[in-house]
C-alpha cells in the first residue's frame, strides 16, 4: 500500500511539474513578445531612450552587426544615436516572422525579421536576440542584427 501511495504521489508531482513548466514557458514567451512590441512602439514614437530600455543595462550587453561587435549598454545606445539620431532617420520599425524559444526559466532567444520604412530609403534584415530575465524583467543581453542587400 505504501508503494502505491508513493507511486501516486510521484505521478501527481510529475503532472504538476509539467503543467507548471508549460505555464511558465507560456508566460515567458508572452513577456518576451511584449518586450519586442514595446521596443517597436518606442522606436516608432521616436523614443530611442525608451527603445533602449529593452536592453540589459550592463557592460556585457553585446550588439553585433556588419562585422562589428559592441560591448556595453551605453556603447550600444551611442551607436543607435549616431545612426538614428532623429525621428525621420528612425522611420517606422516593424518586426515580423518572430520566433521566440524559451530556453529555461531565465533565458530565451528571439529570431525574426526587421523592416525600417523611411521617406528616403527602406532597409530590412534579420535579428537574433538572447534575452534574460533580470530584476527589471526580460532584457536583451545579446543582439546580432544583419541587413539584407538592397
Amino acid at each position: 500500500m505504501k508503494d502505491l501511495c508513493r507511486a501516486c504521489l510521484l505521478v501527481a508531482m510529475l503532472v504538476v511539474g509539467c503543467v507548471t513548466q508549460r505555464h511558465a514557458t507560456g508566460n515567458a514567451e508572452q513577456e518576451v513578445q511584449a518586450l519586442l512590441d514595446q521596443q517597436v512602439a518606442d522606436w516608432n514614437a521616436g523614443n530611442l531612450a525608451g527603445f533602449m530600455q529593452g536592453y540589459a543595462r550592463s557592460d556585457s550587453t553585446r550588439f553585433a552587426s556588419g562585422g562589428d561587435v559592441l560591448l556595453g549598454w551605453q556603447t550600444v545606445f551611442e551607436r543607435y544615436r549616431r545612426k538614428y539620431g532623429d525621428k525621420e532617420t528612425m522611420g517606422k520599425l516593424k518586426f515580423s516572422d518572430v520566433d521566440i524559444q524559451v530556453l529555461g526559466r531565465e533565458s530565451a532567444f528571439a529570431f525574426g525579421r526587421w523592416q525600417l520604412t523611411r521617406e528616403s530609403t527602406n532597409i530590412s534584415g534579420l535579428y537574433t536576440l538572447i534575452v534574460r530575465r533580470t530584476g527589471d524583467g526580460w532584457r536583451i543581453v545579446h543582439d546580432h542584427t544583419s541587413s539584407a542587400s538592397p
